[in-house]
């Protein structure tokens, strides 16, 4: 079988290569928004671990975990099926009783941002708790400290905010401002991987931390995500909520690691009734699978060099645009190296356009524009009739969902592709209206 795996593999290579795509023509090859950049060893490993019929996590899943903790410098890393997943998991973790006077109850606050992606707030509600709405600053799309204080009360519990477009907030002070006032703080790194902030990987300030790794984000294990913490506790709830609810913490498969499988008693259950089926937490099954932590084992060792592609095409469109009226262009939060996600772009509000129009001629340009997420998540259908706090006027989130899109920087991308995105947006921007 030893032989016959390898020929296999030996094909998929052949496969890949022969597959690879075709060269760049402007106004006809996409300009995609995001995407995954697979490589031949990304396939390979993938069909691998497909071969060995490793369908359920197993020992790929642990090793991704322990990489991703080891990049972060932290000491757990739990794997889930996606980051959205993972917002869940890290939010409900704070409501467990085994937290005792510091778990979250229902009716108690969390600050976060109004302008996102929504499964960063809808754990909140989820979870019985009231989001606590507040605005963000145009031109690096986060919330700052100064608002995020603001939005403070007497029932703030937590603080949940992500990193916009890959883009630090004011982490390290929004940290201390979490310590000061007695409140958690999860960081939705999802968009961020390999972002620093004062030097330091952003993921690493919070008490919990969340990546996705859906084939939009920076590595990719096709579907999936992690929640990364230093607080064992923590990991240890993120774990039994991840896997059922169960107390137990042996892997599928494995019996007794405790040596007490048979000889606890919990709840008003049995003595000696067995811990594999004894649940301390209202849980799920949100695993990932052994295939995709294999993909994301070869995407993990990349890390760098798509943080690299990212910036440089980041700063190769920054350069090209600056200068062009009616444009409020991207900036970095002092103190932080973006591993940028997308290049955000507002249209003016005394511009001679609608941004309709411009995202129009992108499109037909082949240039793929994405919105700014939700924008304005109090605007949303989703949110009428659910209870939450609105900390001051949302003036910018506003305008994010009014006059906000964002283009491509990911990896896939190559210098014509920018430099075409460049000349579609100079080119509109710059004609008679």
């Amino acid at each position: 079988m030893g032989n016959d795996k390898s020929a296999i593999l030996d094909l998929v290579r052949e496969y890949h290569r022969n597959n690879e795509s075709s060269g760049f023509v402007p106004g006809v090859t996409p300009v995609m928004a995001s995407g995954a950049v697979l490589s031949e060893d990304d396939r390979v490993a993938f069909v691998e671990a497909a071969l060995d019929m490793r369908i359920a996590a197993g020992v790929s899943s642990r090793r991704l975990e322990r990489g991703l903790a080891k990049f972060f410098g932290l000491r757990k890393a739990h794997l889930t099926n996606s980051g959205s997943s993972a917002n869940l998991l890290a939010l409900s973790a704070l409501t467990s009783p085994q937290l005792e006077e510091h778990r979250l109850l229902p009716g108690d606050e969390v600050v976060t941002v109004a302008a996102g992606f929504p499964t960063t707030v809808n754990p909140i509600l989820q979870n019985g708790l009231v989001p606590v709405f507040t605005d963000i600053e145009l031109g690096t799309y986060n919330a700052s400290l100064e608002r995020v204080e603001q939005a403070i009360g007497p029932r703030t519990r937590a603080i949940m905010m992500a990193h916009a477009l890959g883009n630090p907030f004011q982490v390290a002070e929004i940290a201390q401002l979490a310590e000061d006032r007695g409140l958690f703080l999860i960081e939705d790194n999802c968009d961020a991987l390999g972002s620093t902030y004062r030097g330091q990987l952003t993921g690493t300030f919070g008490d919990m931390a969340t990546e996705s790794f859906y084939p939009a984000h920076h590595i990719t294990m096709g579907e999936g995500g992690c929640v990364l913490t230093d607080n064992l506790a923590l990991a240890r709830i993120v774990e039994s909520m991840r896997d059922w609810g169960r107390d137990c913490w042996c892997e599928p498969g494995e019996d007794n690691r405790c040596f007490k499988r048979f000889e606890q008693q919990m709840g008003s259950l049995p003595e000696g009734y067995d811990h594999k089926y004894i649940f301390s937490h209202v849980g799920y099954n949100l695993k990932s699978t052994d295939p995709q932590a294999a993909l994301g084992l070869q995407q993990l060792s990349r890390i760098e060099e798509f943080g690299r592609a990212r910036r440089h095409n980041w700063a190769r469109l920054r350069a090209g645009l600056d200068g062009l009226p009616h444009l409020v262009l991207p900036e970095a939060t002092p103190g932080s190296d973006p591993s940028w996600f997308g290049f955000a772009l507002t249209v003016s509000p005394g511009a001679p356009f609608a941004p309709a129009a411009l995202i129009e001629h992108l499109e037909q340009g082949k240039v793929a524009t994405r919105r700014f997420f939700a924008g304005n998540l109090t605007r949303h259908p989703a949110y009428e009739g659910r209870e939450f706090r609105v900390s001051g006027p949302l003036t910018n989130s506003d305008i994010t969902t009014e006059r906000t899109f964002w283009i491509g920087v990911f990896p896939g991308l190559t210098d014509p592709m920018i430099d075409h995105s460049i000349s579609t947006v100079k080119e509109f921007v710059t004609r008679p209206h």
